[in-house]
C-alpha cells in the first residue's frame, strides 16, 4: 500500500490531482471509441474539447469529496442542479434536432466505463483501499444515471411538449374546418401549421362521448383523422372516405361504436355536413345500423326532419285507422305498407309477411272499406307509403301513439 506525503495514509483526494493529469488520455480515448458508434459525438468532443475537461476535473473533484463522506449522509441527487438542467437541455436539442436518445445515452455509458477504468487503476495504483475504491464507484455510476436521467427527462419533456402543440394544430385544423370562416387561405395554413394534407372531400364521424367502445375505436382511426369534442358528442373528420376500399373499412372500423357517418362532401360543405349527421344521430332509435352511413338514410331522414309534419301527415291519412284496436290496426298497418311496396302485388305481401295470399285479400277488403277509393289515388297512395315507412314520430299528437 503506498503512502501520501508525510507518511499519512492514501485517501480519495489524492486521485484527484492523478485523475485530472489523465483526463486529457479519458477523453481521447472515448473520442475514438464514440468515432465509429456516434461521429457525431466525437466531433463534439474533439471541437468543445477545452470546455469538456474544465467541466470534467470540476465534476471528478465533487464525486471523489462525496465518496469520502458516509454513504448514509450523500445526498440522493449527487449531479448538481446546474449539471442536470444543462444535461436536460442536451435531451431537448437531442428531440428538437431529431436525434435518437438512446445513441445519447449509450454515449454516457461508454464516457463513463472509460473514466472508470482508468480511476480504478489510478487507485488500485496507488493502493487506495478496496472498499473505498467500491464505494466511490457506487457514486460515479450513480451520477451518471443521474444525468442520463437527466438527458431523458429533457427528451421526453420536449417530446410532449411538441406533441401537444401539434394536437392543438390539429384542433384548431378541426375547428376551423367545421366553422363557417373557413376560407382557402386561412384552411391552408391552419393544414400547413398542423402538417395535415387538404383533401378533396371529407365527411364527419359522430359518436356519443359516453360510449366508451366507441371511444376506442375512434383513436384506432388512422393519423389522417381529425378529431375533436363538443357537447355531447365526439366529433371525427375522415378525409376522402370514399377512397378506394375506404368506405367498407372505414365500416368495419367502426363496427360497435354507435357511430353515424355523414356525407361525404368538399370541405367547404362540412359545416352543413354536421348538421345533416347531428340529426341522424338523434334518429339512432329509428335507424339501428351500426355504424349508420347517412347517405344511406336520407329518406327516413327528411321524413323525420320535422316531427310535427310527420305527424300531421299521418293524422291525416291514417285517420281511418285510429279507432281500431291496436291488434288490428297493426296488421292492417303492415299489410297496408307492404302492398304499397309491392305496388299492389298480392302474393308478394303475402310471401313478405308470412301468411295465406286470402288473408291478405281479406284485410285488404278491410282496408278498402276504410280507405274507399282513396286508396286508387297515386297521390294517396304515396302520401300513405310516406306516413308508415318509417314508424310512428316520437310524439303525443300522433293518432296511433294514443291509447284507445
Amino acid at each position: 500500500m503506498h503512502a501520501a506525503e508525510g507518511g499519512r495514509p492514501i485517501e480519495l483526494d489524492d486521485l484527484v490531482p492523478e485523475i485530472v493529469a489523465r483526463l486529457p488520455i479519458i477523453l481521447a480515448e472515448v473520442r475514438e471509441l464514440l468515432a465509429e458508434q456516434s461521429p457525431d459525438y466525437a466531433a463534439f468532443l474533439t471541437e468543445d474539447f477545452a470546455e469538456v475537461l474544465t467541466a470534467s476535473e470540476g465534476f471528478i473533484a465533487r464525486l471523489v469529496g462525496l465518496a469520502q463522506r458516509d454513504p448514509s449522509t450523500i445526498a440522493p441527487q449527487l449531479a448538481s442542479g446546474v449539471e442536470q438542467a444543462i444535461f436536460e437541455e442536451i435531451g431537448r436539442i437531442h428531440y428538437e434536432q431529431q436525434q435518437d436518445v438512446t445513441h445519447l445515452l449509450a454515449a454516457y455509458r461508454t464516457g463513463a466505463a472509460v473514466a472508470w477504468r482508468h480511476v480504478s487503476d489510478t487507485a488500485l495504483h496507488l493502493g487506495v483501499p478496496v472498499e473505498t475504491i467500491a464505494g466511490l464507484a457506487a457514486v460515479i455510476f450513480t451520477a451518471v444515471e443521474q444525468l442520463s436521467a437527466s438527458s431523458l427527462r429533457g427528451y421526453e419533456r420536449a417530446q410532449a411538449g411538441a406533441e401537444h402543440a401539434h394536437e392543438q394544430q390539429r384542433l384548431e385544423l378541426a375547428e376551423l374546418l367545421l366553422s363557417d370562416r373557413c376560407d382557402t387561405a386561412a384552411l391552408r395554413i391552419a393544414a400547413a401549421r398542423a402538417g395535415w394534407t387538404l383533401p378533396r372531400h371529407a365527411a364527419v364521424v359522430l359518436i356519443n362521448p359516453d360510449n366508451e367502445v366507441g371511444r376506442v375505436l375512434l383513436d384506432r382511426l388512422d393519423e389522417s383523422c381529425l378529431q375533436l369534442r363538443r357537447p355531447k358528442m365526439l366529433v371525427t373528420i375522415v378525409p376522402d372516405p370514399e377512397g378506394p376500399g375506404r368506405r367498407k373499412r372505414l365500416a368495419t372500423a367502426l363496427r360497435g361504436s354507435g357511430a353515424v357517418v355523414g356525407v361525404t362532401v368538399p370541405l367547404d360543405r362540412l359545416p352543413a355536413s354536421i348538421g345533416l349527421a347531428e340529426h341522424a344521430l338523434r334518429l339512432k332509435h329509428l335507424l339501428p345500423d351500426d355504424p349508420l352511413f347517412v347517405d344511406e338514410h336520407l329518406d327516413a331522414m327528411l321524413v323525420h326532419r320535422d316531427d310535427r309534419l310527420l305527424a300531421a301527415l299521418r293524422q291525416q291519412y291514417l285517420a281511418p285507422l285510429a279507432s281500431l284496436r291496436e291488434g288490428t290496426r297493426d296488421r292492417l298497418c303492415e299489410t297496408l305498407k307492404s302492398w304499397l311496396m309491392n305496388m299492389g302485388n298480392r302474393k308478394a305481401v303475402a310471401d313478405e309477411l308470412h301468411v295465406h295470399p286470402q288473408t291478405v285479400r281479406y284485410r285488404l277488403d278491410q282496408l278498402r272499406e276504410l280507405f274507399g277509393p282513396a286508396l286508387d289515388d297515386p297521390a294517396t297512395r304515396a302520401a300513405l307509403l310516406l306516413a308508415l315507412a318509417w314508424g310512428p314520430a316520437v310524439t303525443e299528437t300522433d293518432p296511433l301513439a294514443q291509447p284507445r
